[in-house]
């Protein structure tokens, strides 16, 4: 008994190297994804003279992001709803160029990968343009990086969603929805 699952096992047939073998593609087409997608994107898209600066590829995928991450938060209006949407865009794009060099090139090459389409279907899922992205669809891969297995794709989300969290609540404008008076004021 003990011969045939070790048998079994070195054949590659047992759930145990599928498993492992699995793991192993999964992580090497991640990185193999994540280099091409940051090259590709590094050689086509140049930092200004003052650093970071979101391009429309960039521009398009967290017009379609940023609202999966505030879900509720945004207004119902359509015109004030794009306000608020593109406010909120530009205030990532400020956050991202307070933020160290060497942090600045991995969101650039998170951008990358979201910009790339074969990328960006292999790792969302999104199979159109980020202008025609269904916001149940982004949702859904935004959970999915949340959880997934992999520390990458978890580091991923973690900076969309802080990015796009922090950028939002900075702004004077969305504090009115939660309560929040406003830091304190010192007296002089």
């Amino acid at each position: 008994m003990a011969n045939s699952r070790n048998t079994r096992n070195k054949s590659g047939s047992g759930s145990g190297n599928t498993s492992r073998r699995t793991f192993l593609a999964v992580g090497g087409l991640a990185a193999l994804a994540l280099g091409a997608g940051g090259a590709w994107y590094r050689v086509t898209h140049r930092q200004t003279p003052h650093g970071f600066a979101l391009d429309g590829e960039a521009r398009a995928a967290l017009h379609a992001i940023a609202p999966a991450i505030l879900d509720g938060a945004l207004a119902h209006d359509p015109g004030r709803r794009q306000r608020q949407l593109g406010a909120a865009i530009d205030a990532v794009e400020a956050a991202i160029r307070g933020l160290p060099q060497a942090t600045q090139e991995e969101v650039q090459d998170l951008f990358g990968l979201l910009a790339l389409r074969p990328a960006r279907r292999l790792l969302t899922g999104v199979p159109t343009g980020w202008e025609s992205a269904d916001i149940a669809h982004v949702s859904a891969f935004l959970q999915e990086w949340r959880v997934h297995r992999l520390k990458l794709m978890r580091s991923a989300y973690g900076a969309l969603h802080d990015l796009v969290l922090g950028a939002w609540y900075a702004q004077p404008a969305s504090w009115e929805a939660i309560g929040y008076p406003g830091p304190p004021r010192v007296p002089a």
